[in-house]
């Protein structure tokens, strides 16, 4: 290679780094390893046969409970993979179904649902935690591989509590509210309450993406979701999940519900730069199962939210019978539609009373 050709490198820095990560592959796996031994408590000293006997379950069950929370399972039966942290997580999840608080038919559901609420969470904190440690990593310009081990571990040290205290508080706060809704209902982590089930949505959503940059389309859908959850929260109803372009919440009362889809429609992505949204809400019994929602309200729902017009509200014959004598509220009774697995949908177009 000629002197006049592009190196592919950059002069100063190992291969498979770059200015934004001065770091090579063999530093950065490294450096994995020793968060990853931080954050676990030590070492990987158990195969699958040894965790599942320290937790006094068959092999097959310790699989399925470790596949269920988001974790694969190495095909080599003899590999040591988990730590000791792992194995008194199973043994403690295990002891809670033999003490009744988790029924053994559903702790695979169970672990299932702890998982993906953590692995979606834990996505956010990796990009912080991680930021700021290869930030602190670059600043120091140490190279030494236990010099760097010491800073991961100084720095992991500081960061980790923190986080995981902040994390632990807002967890015990949503248990709290959770538990004033729930007072009263029974207490299986299966159950049938009357709900009104909403969804929010983003109209021309794809055709939007195809306009906007990445950081673009971030700063849209961040104040979506945060206007969102605030006006949600707000009105003492709750997000139930997010999933891109559209929010699903949910409330016990009426007009409650009815104030959120309102105030998300004047509120939420106001300006007039903005794509227009569209709100459904359905008033029913509802299988609360792990913290979502099913049965046929949240059907309707959703087929209320996709027959609105951008910038309307959409509501359930149930709902409007709730809300008709609400002096906020005025309501427009529409012609019924025959949508995929409801024959006759009755919708009423909910506005303001302005009058009142």
């Amino acid at each position: 290679m000629s002197s006049s050709e592009p190196s592919g490198m950059n002069e100063g820095t190992e291969p498979g780094a770059t200015p934004q990560n001065p770091f090579d592959a063999n530093m950065l796996s490294s450096i994995q390893a020793d968060i990853e031994e931080y954050l676990l408590g030590g070492s990987r000293c158990f195969t699958q046969a040894q965790i599942a006997e320290f937790a006094g379950v068959s092999r097959d069950r310790a699989d399925r409970l470790w596949v269920a929370m988001g974790f694969a399972v190495d095909e080599d039966p003899d590999a040591v993979m988990f730590t000791q942290q792992d194995a008194d997580a199973l043994k403690s999840l295990t002891s809670m179904v033999d003490r009744g608080i988790i029924s053994r038919s559903s702790e695979v559901a169970a672990a299932r649902s702890l998982g993906q609420s953590m692995s979606r969470l834990a996505e956010w904190q990796v990009s912080l935690i991680g930021t700021h440690i290869v930030d602190q990593l670059t600043e120091s310009g140490d190279q030494d591989p236990e010099s760097i081990r010491k800073l991961i571990l100084r720095l992991g040290a500081e960061i980790i509590p923190a986080v995981e205290s902040l994390q632990t508080y807002v967890w015990k706060r949503h248990v709290a509210s959770s538990t004033g809704r729930n007072v009263g209902n029974p207490g299986e982590e299966v159950a049938s309450r009357i709900l009104i089930v909403g969804f929010a949505d983003i109209v021309g959503y794809t055709s939007l993406t195809r306009g906007l940059d990445p950081a673009e389309l971030s700063d849209l859908l961040e104040r979506f979701e945060s206007a969102s959850a605030e006006i949600v929260g707000r009105n003492f109803g709750w997000i139930v999940k997010t999933v891109g372009d559209e929010v699903m919440f949910a409330a016990e009362s009426p007009h409650h519900a009815a104030e959120i889809a309102m105030q998300i429609q004047e509120s939420v992505l106001a300006d007039h730069d903005d794509p227009q949204l569209r709100v459904g809400l359905a008033m029913g019994p509802t299988l609360v199962r792990f913290g979502d929602l099913y049965g046929s309200v949240v059907n309707k729902a959703a087929r209320l939210t996709s027959s609105a017009r951008p910038g309307t509200v959409l509501i359930d014959s149930e709902l409007a019978g709730a809300v008709d004598m609400d002096a906020n509220f005025k309501l427009r009774h529409l012609r019924p539609r025959r949508v995929r697995g409801i024959d006759r949908l009755e919708q009423y177009v909910l506005r303001r009373n302005l009058e009142s």
